[in-house]
């Protein structure tokens, strides 16, 4: 895995190279050079871990998320801000099976270096809700589980928000 300076590092160097293949009046090899340019850029803002990662979980291979996850070494120097917060977001989702006290840590670390959309926000207040609710943290759980409902606008998670607020009656 490249750190992410170097990807854009190696981009660089590919346009520069596409660049060469234009002035020599080779079109079509500048082209698949950009072309191939885009794909480290691309890395850059979307990490190819992270992707398959999701991509496992999408198949509920939990596994398969831990070991693409495991690929990233040094969160901090191999991703942009919004990644590292994904990669704390699919971590705590991994640890909450086993560890409900590192995994709040994972998400709360993740809300506070941003997730990119409502939903996913919205999921990680509800996992802190639910982790706050099984430490017995009422008033906290409360107030995660609202601010969860108000981000979740399309009604994704309606039902694990309704069941919630409904064994928080029970405690």
């Amino acid at each position: 895995m490249f750190n992410k300076y170097i990807k854009l590092v190696i981009a660089g160097a590919i346009v520069v190279w596409s660049v060469f293949q234009f002035v020599d009046g080779n079109i079509m090899n500048g082209i698949s050079l950009i072309l191939l340019a885009g794909i480290f850029v691309l890395f850059y803002f979307k990490n190819e871990f992270i992707l398959l990662a999701f991509l496992q979980l999408r198949k509920q291979n939990f596994a398969g998320a831990s070991k693409w996850l495991a690929y990233i070494k040094n969160p901090s120097s191999a991703l942009i801000k919004k990644q590292e917060g994904y990669y704390n977001f699919l971590q705590g989702i991994m640890i909450s099976q086993t560890n409900l006290t590192q995994a709040e840590k994972y998400f709360k670390k993740a809300i506070s270096l941003g997730l990119n959309m409502k939903h996913d926000i919205a999921m990680a207040k509800l996992q802190l809700g639910g982790i706050a609710m099984s430490k017995r943290r009422k008033r906290e759980a409360t107030m995660l589980i609202n601010e969860a409902k108000k981000l979740d606008t399309q009604g994704v998670l309606s039902d694990q928000i309704k069941m919630m607020k409904d064994q928080l009656k029970k405690i």
